[in-house]
């Protein structure tokens, strides 16, 4: 048996002078060091176990940092954090204080873009290398691996066009984990790349056939003699790299995604041909793996990210045995996004003309449910957020209801679809945003902290968010009622375990509730997730003499003035608690809804605080920035006992 080869690489300078062999011994080392740690401590995983041997492959004939690695997304880059000096900390990957889940340049010298949405390494990289043909910093060799998925992304298609147009000289690597591509593989597949890096040729050719007619060694002489059959067999191995061909940059491809040594050798002529080239791998998601390999399209979605000790000796953790006689467990309450996707099947049955549409998500949107339930209602359109939003508008414009369930985060991605073809046309579009708020493991590019303050400025908009699963059934019903567009907000995980009403009704858009009647000293008004945390300071208030009102404001635009004038005016202090950047957010409206009135007032504003939140589990974030029953009933008692105005934000 051959030594370990993994405990002696501390970077990237250590893989210079393997063999092939010591090269895909490697590889394999390091798909096993990821089973053993992501099925201890949970993570991205199925991704990471498919591009092993590209990392190695690319490190071993790379000068990183000199040269560029740029990771689409990150989701897949595990193997190279291992090969460059992470290989000790991986097993605190995602966790609060440790290793960033995506790149990260604050991170390491060899993260060279930070990543978390996908679709963009390849717009990175154009930028990168033209930067280097213009002088600036140190030149090199400069590859974007990006997945297929990301190529559904209109900005990948951008960047591709760009870099064609300008013949940037770089590579970019299709990592394609689609199970039905098969390798082309044998001499003449060898020979067609070769062929394709050939400048006289890709620059003569005007199409499929007359390129292959213009093949040297005579064979294309012979090529129109041949049998329509193997004429066409012939043209096929042309035919993946069509697309990029007719934009200028050679393909290469498909190459064996887990043969080191066919790696190598693709990628050496690539990088070596000085102008745009795209060599297409093929990979298998969750190589090495058996329930994710063998498991089908089922068994890849199912191992994209593995649970916390879901994992032991390499296979999946058996089922924790019942303990004889131990009492039953409470049931735990619904997620979110269960209730969601449950609650628009509903709408669906109700009325005809409302669709569904999901950017790529569908499980994490809940849109599975309605994909399984009523498939004819249901779209998927990729990762192309943007694209979401135009086709719910030609829905809308034909008089469908389209509920566009998309992240708050990558919801960012489609603003100005938002601003010009949603609001400023009033269409009947429902924007219905999970993850919002700190989200947790994923971090920064993951938080949905800012869509109150990107969406409150947009004319004919209506904010909602509920405080309870009960309230968001109901909000998506009024949501579906209102003429012109809405935006629904809900956070990830458990909701409160509040009943779910048998039937929906309609809320008056703009009204908040009182829900707790205090004695006059401070008012407590909270939108979406914040109303939970006001409760919970309000009765440590009250363990303090304080019997503070709680209101939920339920919408942040259009806001109850009423509401908010009537808090203010019965009580010393009105405080704002939401879960969403405070800069022109929730309380921020508060505070110009009471400014606008002439009305003098003393607020203050609870919510995430002006800077990027890092990764962890919720709970760590919330106690962080404050975002805590214990942390605002302290803010207030402080307030009130200064009687002093008390600063604005937190």
């Amino acid at each position: 048996m051959s030594e370990p080869i993994l405990p002696g690489v501390d970077g990237p300078e250590d893989l210079k002078g393997l063999s092939d062999e010591q090269l895909q011994q490697l590889a394999q080392e390091v798909r096993e060091h990821i089973i053993d740690t992501v099925g201890e401590i949970g993570g991205h995983f199925g991704a990471n176990l498919g591009t092993c041997e590209l990392a190695v492959a690319l490190h071993s004939l790379l000068e990183s940092p000199r040269d560029k690695i740029l990771w689409d997304v990150g989701h897949q880059a595990y193997p190279h954090k291992i090969l460059t000096g992470r290989r000790d900390q991986l097993e605190t990957i995602r966790k609060y204080g440790g290793l960033s889940p995506f790149c990260s340049i604050d991170e390491s010298e060899h993260d060279i873009m930070g990543a978390g949405h996908a679709s963009t390494s390849i717009g990175y990289a154009v930028g990168l290398k033209e930067a280097m043909r213009h002088g600036q910093g140190e030149d090199g060799a400069v590859v974007a691996v990006i997945g297929d998925g990301s190529m559904t992304g209109g900005v990948a298609f951008e960047a591709v066009h760009q870099a064609g147009g300008l013949g940037t000289p770089m590579v970019v690597v299709l990592n394609d984990n689609g199970m039905s591509i098969s390798p082309n593989v044998g001499a003449l597949s060898r020979y067609f790349n070769r062929v394709r890096l050939n400048p006289k040729l890709w620059k003569a050719r005007e199409g499929v056939e007359d390129g292959l007619t213009k093949l040297p060694a005579g064979i294309g002489n012979r090529f129109a003699h041949l049998g329509p059959q193997l004429k066409e067999s012939i043209k096929a191995f042309w035919a993946p790299g069509l697309f990029w061909e007719e934009l200028d940059w050679a393909y290469m491809g498909v190459v064996d995604g887990h043969d080191v040594h066919a790696l190598r050798a693709a990628l050496r002529e690539a990088i070596a041909a000085e102008r745009p080239v795209v060599v297409h791998v093929s990979t298998v998601k969750g190589k090495g793996f058996a329930p994710a390999e063998d498991g089908g399209l089922e068994g890849m979605e199912k191992w994209h990210a593995a649970k916390p000790k879901s994992i032991a000796n390499g296979a999946p953790a058996p089922a924790p045995a019942a303990i004889p006689g131990a009492a039953k467990a409470k049931p735990k309450p619904p997620q979110y996004t269960q209730v969601f996707g449950d609650a628009l099947v509903d709408e669906c049955r109700r009325d005809e003309r409302v669709i569904g549409i999901t950017a790529a998500m569908n499980s994490g949107t809940g849109l599975n449910i309605l994909q399984r339930e009523l498939p004819e209602r249901y779209f998927d359109v990729g990762i192309a957020e943007q694209q979401a939003l135009l086709f719910a508008c030609g829905l809308a414009l034909q008089g469908c209801k389209p509920v566009a369930a998309i992240y708050s985060t990558f919801l960012q991605r489609a603003f100005d679809q938002i601003v010009h073809d949603v609001c400023l046309q009033r269409l009947d579009v429902v924007l219905a945003m999970d993850r919002a708020g700190l989200v947790g493991d994923d971090g920064p590019t993951h938080h949905g902290v800012f869509d109150i303050s990107y969406l409150r400025p947009l004319p004919h908009i209506v904010l909602m968010a509920p405080r309870d699963e009960a309230q968001l059934v109901h909000m998506l019903h009024t949501a579906l009622a209102y003429d012109g567009p809405v935006a629904l907000r809900y956070p990830r995980g458990e909701a409160t375990g509040v009943p779910l009403p048998l039937e929906p009704r309609l809320l008056e858009i703009g009204s908040g509730e009182i829900l707790r009647e205090g004695d006059g000293k401070v008012a407590l008004l909270g939108y979406g997730s914040g109303v939970a945390k006001a409760l919970e300071a309000a009765t440590l208030l009250a363990e303090h003499g304080i019997a503070a009102t709680v209101a939920d404001a339920r919408f942040a635009k259009p806001i109850d003035a009423g509401l908010v004038a009537q808090l203010q005016a019965e009580h010393d202090l009105l405080v704002t608690v939401e879960e969403g950047v405070l800069a022109g957010g929730f309380g921020s409206a508060v505070w110009e809804t009471l400014s606008d009135s002439g009305i003098a007032s003393r607020i203050l504003r609870v919510g995430i605080p002006d800077r990027y939140v890092t990764h962890g589990s919720p709970a760590l974030l919330h106690e962080e920035v404050g975002f805590t029953g214990p942390a605002i009933a302290e803010r207030v008692l402080a307030a009130v006992g200064s009687g002093h105005r008390t600063p604005a934000t937190s």
